[in-house]
């Protein structure tokens, strides 16, 4: 039995240090009387005879392959690359800071950007999201979740007694080798409080715009546009597509001494020395429209917008641009040309945009294939999406197998894809009329898509097709 089904209960038998340390992966319920498979090279006798101390109960365990062990260790308890000391079993009892705690360490430790706490009927449950994908990864009894999220709300600022609105607030965490923010959101569902954490790191300095993956010319081209000295810059995608960081990484090339650097955030994600951000606060009105209207007394060459929600934070920025600024933001549209339209259906007129909008961009951010077990196959064009015509032909391409490398999910690190449209005055005309097609205008100045960037990290054997199966498809 090389493949093993475990629920996040089963899971949670287990601290990752113990399953490690002791080479033990739990037995599934009802399959076999045993707890755990062992390692067949481990001391069976000793092991469990600790374990029997450690849980307080019998112990009965299963020898198992080491390679198959290894296996099931990769897959169900992730680490840190690095020696771990046996620790306990992480669960949640009433009143206990540990799970709390040590679910965040976790967390971070494993490169996660999200934890989720989730309650239902019957169960509640905590999931992480790793490379963009979400992992249950415990089971809380019902009756224990409402301390912890009473522990959540006091650590992040909030009103314990609120249970019927959403809300929002803020944890610093520190660790002895990093500290870091955590973003918490709390809403109000059927059975009781959702809860969202998203791990912020407070250090830019490793951001840089030449490591997003920007194909060459594509960067060329952006880099053109933050030259300007006025106008917008606008970063388009879906939540999680890394539209922040490009941000970042954009002010970071910025940043200079003879310039003036204003940010409005929610929330600030990044600390950048020289610039001057500012933190939204609606609950006492600081929201983007008050702040825009500020800071064009703080006498600012630079301003960045976090995001273009409504109609007011984007005529302030439009009204910005035009008054010698260079804005930088992001706003969420499925391509860089969409992002003209949804602008215009907030109610910025067509011509204001024309003569403001400076670049347009889109980005994604797509899994890549592990590099140690991709696995290469013979390519069926049937394979493509109806509607896709493959601009060159494919004929071998690879597949996700799955190793101890990338936790046996075939997928190992993100990559960035962008597809930048500068505007210049004959697609500043196109903007004016509202042209919804402009794919003709795009061939001709040679600017690659979403959909071409996606189908070369494919052909180059850097991704599998089903990871960029939904940007090929043609609308």
């Amino acid at each position: 039995m090389n493949e093993l089904v475990l629920t996040a209960q089963e899971i949670q038998k287990l601290s990752p240090e113990q399953a490690w340390h002791y080479g033990i992966v739990p037995v599934p319920v009802n399959t076999e009387h045993a707890d755990f498979f062992i390692d067949e090279e481990s001391d069976s006798f000793n092991t469990a005879e600790e374990l029997e101390l450690i849980l307080g109960r019998p112990i009965q365990l299963i020898p198992k392959p080491s390679p198959v062990i290894r296996k099931w260790l990769s897959t169900f308890y992730r680490k840190e690359q690095k020696k771990q000391e046996p620790g306990g079993v992480l669960q949640y009892t009433s009143g206990s800071d540990d799970f709390l705690t040590r679910l965040i360490v976790e967390a971070q430790a494993i490169r996660s950007s999200d934890i989720h706490l989730e309650i239902y009927e019957q169960k509640c449950r905590v999931r992480i999201r790793i490379d963009g994908m979400l992992v249950e990864r415990f089971i809380i009894e019902r009756e224990h979740y409402p301390s912890l999220v009473n522990r959540i709300k006091i650590m992040a600022h909030m009103d314990i007694s609120e249970k019927r609105l959403p809300q929002d607030g803020r944890i610093f965490f520190q660790t002895p080798n990093e500290k870091f923010d955590i973003r918490v959101s709390i809403l109000p569902t059927l059975y009781g409080e959702k809860i969202v954490m998203r791990l912020l790191s407070q250090n830019a300095t490793n951001i840089s715009i030449e490591k997003l993956g920007f194909e060459p010319e594509t960067l060329a081209a952006y880099i053109q546009g933050t030259k300007r000295k006025q106008g917008l810059i606008l970063i388009s995608g879906p939540t999680g597509s890394g539209k922040t960081t490009t941000l970042y990484a954009t002010l970071k090339l910025l940043n200079e001494d003879t310039r003036n650097v204003l940010t409005i955030e929610d929330p600030v994600e990044y600390t950048l020395p020289g610039i001057n951000q500012v933190q939204l606060k609606e609950n006492i009105g600081l929201n983007f429209g008050v702040t825009l209207r500020t800071f064009l007394r703080q006498d600012p060459d630079i301003i960045m917008v976090g995001e273009i929600r409504d109609e007011d934070t984007a005529n302030m920025a439009i009204r910005l641009a035009q008054t010698g600024h260079l804005v930088l933001s992001t706003i969420h549209t499925n391509s860089a040309w969409g992002t003209v339209f949804r602008l215009v259906d907030m109610g910025v007129p067509a011509f204001l945009l024309a003569g403001t909008l400076s670049t347009s961009v889109a980005q994604r951010l797509v899994r890549l294939l592990c590099t140690e077990c991709k696995q290469k196959h013979t390519l069926n064009t049937t394979e493509y999406p109806k509607s896709f015509k493959a601009p060159f032909a494919v004929e071998n391409h690879y597949i996700p197998k799955g190793c101890e490398s990338c936790y046996y999910t075939g997928y190992k690190g993100r990559k960035a894809i962008y597809e930048v449209i500068p505007i210049d005055q004959e697609m500043s005309d196109c903007i004016k009329n509202t042209l919804f097609d402009v794919s003709d205008k795009l061939k001709e100045r040679n600017i690659k898509t979403l959909s071409d960037n996606a189908f070369n990290l494919f052909a180059e054997g850097e991704t599998s097709l089903d990871e960029i199966y939904s940007l090929l498809v043609n609308f």
